[in-house]
């Protein structure tokens, strides 16, 4: 039988620290949500390897690593309402958890929302909140965001879900151009979105985040 709690400390120290991830708050979330209880129960077993785990129709728990650094990047503050698309079975929206005042979490897969509202409830991650929805619409209800978390990868993000977040605010995205992904930090100003990269990463594109021309990092 798999010592999980080993599992969750070698992740850590062999993915996540060697990765530049420096922010304390994003170590000791990674360290404390059981990863295992947020992906399919026949791959709970490599549910701390270095991969993607496949959630089926193309969408994914995105490696603990390109996690942490998305995590890391965004620099999440105690004091912020963050929205997470995509949240899949909760995985993410968990560690946010950890870190945020709130976060809300879209998911537009009713079978993979559902239990991600269950496992969230277990884990006692109170301040989480699953939404069903279309991925690129966002919970504008909710918002405006302090910080928006993308859990795949994007070709466009539609300005809807920009509009979603404060001026001062930052959005983290896997930008995909092929089988080439970056991951990109973007912050809201008062004219519009400000991008910089901030690591190599590729994701499978979330619905409604495929390619559009009149859109451009």
């Amino acid at each position: 039988m798999t010592d999980f709690v080993a599992a969750r400390i070698a992740m850590v120290d062999c993915q996540v620290r060697p990765s530049d991830v420096t922010l304390y708050p994003v170590i000791e979330a990674m360290l404390s949500v059981p990863k295992e209880e947020f992906v399919p129960r026949d791959m709970r077993e490599v549910a701390y390897s270095g991969d993607n785990i496949t959630l089926g129709a193309n969408r994914v728990v995105l490696d603990s690593r390109v996690i942490a650094k998305m995590l890391d990047a965004l620099n999440i503050q105690p004091t912020d309402m963050v929205l997470d698309i995509g949240t899949g079975l909760g995985y993410s929206s968990a560690l946010i958890a950890h870190l945020a005042e709130a976060v809300i979490a879209v998911e537009e897969n009713e079978a993979l929302a559902s239990e991600a509202e269950r496992i969230l409830a277990e884990q006692s991650a109170d301040n989480a909140i699953v939404q069903i929805g279309k991925l690129a619409e966002g919970a504008a209800q909710h918002g405006p965001y302090d910080a928006i978390m993308i859990e795949g990868g994007v070709a466009q993000v539609p300005d809807a879900l920009l509009a979603q977040l404060k001026v001062g605010g930052r959005i983290v995205v896997i930008k995909m151009q092929d089988a080439l992904g970056q991951c990109m930090i973007g912050l809201q100003t008062k004219t519009g979105i400000d991008w910089r990269w901030s690591f190599d990463a590729t994701a499978p594109i979330l619905p409604g985040f495929e390619k559009s021309e009149r859109f451009e990092f």
